[in-house]
């Protein structure tokens, strides 16, 4: 009998590989941006890349990849303890890739100004580290203590890049000049958007409020077009004492403009709040990271 496509085990094959590629994608990407632009602009970065960077131009005796592996092994006696097991066991394969990429990827991208260097290099490893954490693991080094931080605390992966980022740009005013730093904090302040744009901003979820007389038809409207759930608050109008029904709904990004046109044909004087989710948690809209 041959296997169907649907097979649990043939999902989980396809799964491993697809998680597999973003980690690898990421992992080159992201090594581009390092031995492309920052090296030899001489750039630094934060976390344990910048740690391994650091050591690198001050003492360069081992190469940034060792280096990178090197420092990663405390954090994943951390990360053990603190993130899921298929987290944990992707991530060490992910800092091993990332480690022999950083060592092996060898590319040279001729730009002469140091800013126009500081940006790019900010876009493409941005997007590396993004489709590194898209995936259920990732390379290492401060995305393990990202994940724990976000799943323990909701605080957003960027800033927790930043934060590290900025913690070891501040040791390196001792080190190297005012130039290099604020040049690497460019690079830092646009990864940092970067990553959270790839992670979460094309599966960001909108949570919308509305109150109209009308709320009956929207609310349907909203059920039937958009397919979409509605809880209704009861509520009471401040000046008018009227007593009626506040509608909430979170929806996607796509989806925004669609509920809008909506609400203006059935109530334009409806009184509509729109406001930006950090995470979902659902079966249907949920856009909750998967770590």
């Amino acid at each position: 009998m041959k296997m169907n496509e649907t097979n649990p085990e043939t999902i989980g094959r396809h799964r491993i590989w697809w998680n597999i590629l973003l980690i690898t994608s990421g992992s080159l990407i992201s090594a581009l941006a390092i031995n492309a632009l920052i090296i030899p602009h001489q750039l630094l970065s934060g976390g344990v890349t910048g740690i391994s960077l650091i050591i690198y131009y001050l003492f360069p005796v081992l190469s940034v990849g060792i280096l990178y592996f090197l420092l990663n092994i405390p954090i994943f006696i951390l990360g053990w303890l603190y993130v899921g097991k298929r987290f944990f066991y992707y991530s060490i394969a992910g800092m091993v890739i990332f480690s022999a990429a950083i060592t092996w990827v060898k590319v040279s991208i001729p730009l002469d100004d140091r800013l126009l260097a500081a940006l790019l290099a900010g876009i493409i490893y941005g997007i590396g580290a993004g489709l590194t954490l898209r995936s259920v693991g990732s390379a290492g080094g401060t995305d393990v203590l990202s994940i724990i931080l976000l799943k323990r605390y909701s605080i957003r992966l960027g800033n927790t890049v930043l934060f590290f980022n900025a913690i070891v740009l501040s040791l390196s005013i001792f080190l190297f000049s005012i130039e290099a730093v604020l040049y690497t904090l460019i690079y830092m302040f646009v990864s940092s958007k970067i990553i959270d744009l790839v992670v979460t901003g094309f599966s960001q979820r909108k949570a919308v409020m509305i109150i109209s007389g009308q709320w009956e038809s929207i609310s349907n409207t909203i059920l039937k077009e958009l397919n979409r759930g509605v809880t209704l608050i009861p509520g009471k109008g401040g000046y008018s004492g009227k007593e009626g029904q506040v509608l909430y709904t979170v929806i996607t990004f796509p989806e925004l403009s669609r509920l809008k046109s909506m609400v203006r044909q059935i109530d334009p004087n409806a009184f509509v709040v729109i406001t930006d989710t950090l995470e979902v948690m659902g079966q249907r809209i949920g856009n909750q990271p998967h770590w």
